[in-house]
């Protein structure tokens, strides 16, 4: 990689990690679009590691009440802090089971172009929906072990690219009810322990590798993707009431419309 598609590629790391429009999708597209080479999976280490820093960070004063109230949990005082907590780590076995189970299909058939451009697509109206008829009456504290089931299945299907993991667990959220802030900030707690597993698994496959690693090129994506994470999160959390998710629907038609031409004309 140049020094210009490192940092381009950090950036949407960082920016679209946390907002409904698919981390997933914006890291393979200007492969497949501009003809760049892929980022290699040491690269994709630094720049998750970075998005994880940014989320731990933001949430750093819920992080620790909630894992003190978890370990309370264990000598039997229950709070709603500690269910809170138990929802989060029940709502990450879906997608640890199937991503395992599942990583070798999703890798080597579902990372085209088509295929984001259907999910993004496909995804887009029912986020519109979502926050169109939700009730917007419950929190993130609300959330019982059924929810925390229906909201784990929703992440795991983020695993298909274009589906966008903040994007289907903030629908499902809205589904159950949720206010978008509620259902913003549980979407963000649930990605904690899901990009931490995603990151050690890679972490794992890369000292496995034979792949030369580039500590400048990789701290510069870490803490880029650190920063521009950590600043989305932020204004999307205080400007969610007031501008909804229908910018996001909007966008993911675009790109959805954009990537099927782009398909056609390849063809």
């Amino acid at each position: 990689m140049s020094v210009f598609e490192a940092i381009m590629l950090a950036l949407i790391q960082g920016l679209t990690e946390f907002l409904p429009i698919s981390s997933s999708a914006h890291l393979i597209l200007p492969s497949q679009v501009f003809g760049w080479a892929d980022q290699g999976l040491a690269f994709d280490v630094a720049v998750h590691a970075g998005s994880l820093i940014a989320v731990v960070g933001y949430f750093r004063h819920e992080v620790k009440s909630l894992f003190l109230a978890w370990c309370g949990s264990l000598a039997g005082q229950q709070t709603g802090e500690s269910r809170l907590a138990w929802s989060v780590i029940l709502a990450t076995v879906p997608a640890v089971i199937i991503g395992l189970s599942c990583s070798s299909l999703i890798e080597g058939y579902l990372r085209s172009t088509w295929v984001i451009a259907v999910t993004t697509l496909v995804f887009a109206p029912l986020l519109w929906w979502a926050d169109r008829y939700s009730k917007s009456e419950r929190d993130e504290y609300s959330v019982g072990w059924r929810q925390a089931i229906i909201l784990g299945l929703a992440q795991a299907m983020a695993l298909i690219p274009g589906t966008s993991r903040s994007g289907i667990t903030i629908t499902a959220a809205l589904m159950l009810g949720m206010t978008r802030k509620a259902a913003a900030r549980y979407s963000f707690l649930m990605s904690i322990p899901v990009i931490l597993l995603a990151t050690a698994n890679r972490t794992m496959a890369l000292l496995d590798s034979p792949e030369q690693a580039d500590w400048n090129m990789l701290l510069l994506g870490a803490v880029l993707a650190a920063i521009s994470a950590y600043l989305c999160i932020h204004f999307f959390l205080k400007l969610i009431d007031r501008i909804g998710m229908t910018p996001f629907v909007i966008y993911r038609a675009l790109l959805g419309i954009g990537l099927l031409a782009f398909g056609w004309w390849q063809l």
